[in-house]
C-alpha cells in the first residue's frame, strides 16, 4: 500500500499541472481546490484499481491533506487550525514542535528540507517579504494575523528555523481577561478608566506573556470616536475601533533601498492626526521617538520586554541612549517619568497561564536617578489586589471627569 504522503504528493502535483494549464488561482478558493483534488483523487483510485498504483487506505484524509497543501500550509495546517495550539516551530525537518498552554510538545510530523522551504515561500507570498542569503532573517504576518519568524543557514547551523506565533482572536476585551482569570475585575475597571482618561500605558513582560493581547484589550476600551494609529515591526494588533490606521515596517530591497523603520513610522504617524499612538513593541532607538511623541501631548501605549514593571521603566530609560551620543540620561529619565503614567506587567506562570502580575503608577519624579513609581495592584495569595496606593498624576483623570479613587480607595472592597 502506498504511503499517504507519496499519494498526496502525486495528487497535488497533478492538480498543480492542471492549475497552470487552466490559469486559475486556488490559494483563495478552497471549494475550487477541493473540486480539483476530488477529480485527481478519482483518477488515482481508478488507476490503483487497475493495479497501476497502490491503493489509498483513507481517501478522505488524502483529500484533506492535498487541499491543505494547495490552499493552506500543508502538514502544518492542522496545527494552525487547532485552537488549543498557541505556537508552532520547526528546528529541523524531523523536529516539529507545538505549544499548548505554554507547554512544548514534539510532534510526529516529519518534513523534507524542500517542504520546509516551500512552506516558508508560501507563507511569505502575501507579505511581500523575502528570506535569502542577503537577508537571512524575516518577520512577517500570515493572512490570519499570526506572526512568522524565519532564520536560514549560515546563520543557523544547518536547517531552516521557523517559528509561527498564532494570533488568538479569543480575547479582545478586558472583561474577557477577567473571565480568563488573568485580571481582577477591579483592576480591569481601573485600566478601563486609565484608557478613557488618556493615560500613557506601558505593557511589559517576557516573551509569550500576553503583551499584545493586553494591548488589544486595553485599546478596546477607547472611546469610539478616537482615531488610533498603530506602528509595528509586523502586523500583530487587531483593533476593532472605528477609526484605525495600522502601519508596519518594510525591509530594504535587494539593492538595499526602500527600508522603512519604526523610527520613520512614528514620525510619520504624528502627521496623521492621531488621538492615540500605539507602538506594538519598542526595542531600540525608536523609544526616543515614542517619548518625543508622547511628550507632545498625544496619548499612547506600547509594549516592552522586561522581567518586571520597574525593570520596564529602567529599560525604557536606557533604549533612547542608542539614538546617538547627544542623548543622555539627564534628558531621558525625566522624560520617561513625565510621559509614562501606568505600567502593566504580564507574566507566564509555570503552568502556562498568562496573567497580570502588577500595575504601577509613575509619580513623575526622579529620585537618585531612579524613576519613582507606586505599586497600585500586586499579587497576594495568587489574587491581583489593590494595595491601597493612589496615582500621583491626577490631571488627566480630572480633565476626563474620572476619579480612580472610587476604585482604589477601598482596596479589595472597591
Amino acid at each position: 500500500m502506498v504511503g499517504m504522503s507519496d499519494a498526496v504528493r502525486m495528487i497535488t502535483e497533478q492538480v498543480r499541472l492542471r492549475v497552470r494549464a487552466d490559469s486559475v488561482d486556488l490559494s483563495s478558493d478552497a471549494a475550487l481546490a477541493e473540486s480539483y483534488v476530488r477529480d485527481e483523487l478519482q483518477r488515482y483510485s481508478e488507476r490503483a484499481l487497475g493495479n497501476a498504483l497502490p491503493l489509498i487506505h483513507d481517501e478522505e484524509q488524502a483529500a484533506r491533506e492535498a487541499v491543505a497543501s494547495l490552499t493552506g500550509f500543508g502538514p502544518l495546517q492542522p496545527f494552525l487550525d487547532d485552537p488549543s495550539i498557541e505556537e508552532v516551530w520547526i528546528n529541523s525537518p524531523t523536529r516539529v514542535f507545538v505549544a499548548r498552554s505554554g507547554v512544548a510538545e514534539l510532534t510526529t510530523t516529519v518534513l523534507s528540507e524542500r517542504e520546509v522551504r516551500e512552506l516558508v515561500e508560501r507563507m511569505l507570498q502575501s507579505s511581500g517579504r523575502r528570506v535569502d542569503l542577503s537577508s537571512p532573517f524575516v518577520d512577517a504576518s500570515l493572512p490570519d494575523g499570526s506572526r512568522l519568524h524565519v532564520v536560514i543557514p549560515d546563520v543557523t547551523a544547518r536547517f531552516w528555523s521557523v517559528n509561527i506565533r498564532k494570533f488568538s482572536r479569543r480575547i479582545r476585551e478586558l472583561h474577557q481577561l477577567v473571565a480568563a482569570e488573568s485580571l481582577s475585575r477591579q483592576a480591569a475597571e481601573f485600566l478601563r478608566m486609565c484608557v478613557l482618561a488618556g493615560q500613557n500605558i506601558l505593557v511589559s513582560g517576557a516573551t509569550q506573556a500576553g503583551k499584545t493581547t493586553m494591548l488589544n484589550a486595553l485599546l478596546s476600551a477607547a472611546r469610539i470616536r478616537e482615531r488610533i494609529v498603530t506602528v509595528e515591526e509586523t502586523f500583530e494588533l487587531d483593533l476593532r475601533a472605528r477609526d484605525v490606521v495600522a502601519m508596519q515596517c518594510r525591509q530594504p530591497s535587494l539593492e538595499g533601498t526602500g527600508e522603512i523603520t519604526l523610527r520613520r513610522l512614528i514620525k510619520e504617524s504624528l502627521r496623521m492626526r492621531p488621538d492615540r499612538l500605539v507602538v506594538g513593541e519598542v526595542r531600540e532607538a525608536e523609544s526616543l521617538d515614542l517619548l518625543i511623541a508622547l511628550n507632545s501631548g498625544v496619548p499612547g501605549a506600547c509594549s516592552i520586554h522586561s522581567n518586571s514593571a520597574r525593570d520596564a521603566l529602567v529599560k525604557l530609560s536606557t533604549l533612547p541612549l542608542l539614538a546617538g551620543r547627544n542623548i543622555d540620561s539627564s534628558f531621558v529619565l525625566p522624560t520617561v517619568a513625565g510621559c509614562i503614567d501606568i505600567v502593566v506587567h504580564c507574566e507566564l506562570d509555570r503552568n502556562g497561564a498568562r496573567r497580570v502580575a502588577e500595575i504601577l503608577a509613575v509619580t513623575g519624579r526622579v529620585v537618585d536617578e531612579q524613576i519613582e513609581a507606586e505599586t497600585l495592584f500586586g499579587r497576594r495569595n495568587g489574587e491581583l489586589t489593590a494595595l491601597g496606593a493612589a496615582p500621583h498624576k491626577m490631571e488627566k483623570f480630572d480633565a476626563a471627569g474620572l476619579d480612580p479613587m472610587l476604585l482604589l480607595g477601598a482596596g479589595e472592597a472597591a
